[in-house]
């Protein structure tokens, strides 16, 4: 399933190594639709793709490729939990932040770009719009 979404970074964090074959790095995306409540998402690129946030920077506008991703986990002791993860195909710096890299000033809020995103043509009108932020 692919799911796109746009948004600016927020956190990026270092690559992991999970296992001997087996890599991922985690990064924070500030998606608002609602400037008042905004919403911090955490996506994960594995393997190869790791290095797609490579030159990027915190306060970039992007835009994501993803699929959303489920799976059931049973402990030792038989209780049943579930995780989701948001597994990224594809990072593009998109917007007014894209050009700008590094500098001593990159992660400094006067450089971000402004808070107001366009919301997905599937995303108006199609849910109630209150000040609930749940």
């Amino acid at each position: 399933m692919g799911i796109e979404a746009l948004g600016k970074l927020h956190t990026i964090f270092e690559t992991k190594q999970v296992s001997a074959k087996f890599t991922k790095r985690e990064f924070v995306v500030e998606m608002s639709d609602n400037p008042k409540y905004p919403q911090m998402v955490l996506f994960q690129l594995t393997g190869d793709r790791c290095s797609q946030l490579d030159g990027m920077n915190v306060g970039d506008n992007v835009l994501i490729d993803f699929s959303l991703r489920g799976r059931e986990w049973k402990s030792p002791s038989g209780e049943t939990k579930y995780f989701n993860s948001l597994d990224v195909w594809k990072v593009e710096a998109r917007g007014a932040s894209a050009g700008r890299r590094g500098g001593a000033n990159s992660g400094d809020q006067r450089d971000a770009p402004p808070r107001d995103y366009e919301p997905r043509p599937s995303d108006t009108g199609s849910r109630d719009m209150d000040d609930i932020p749940f």
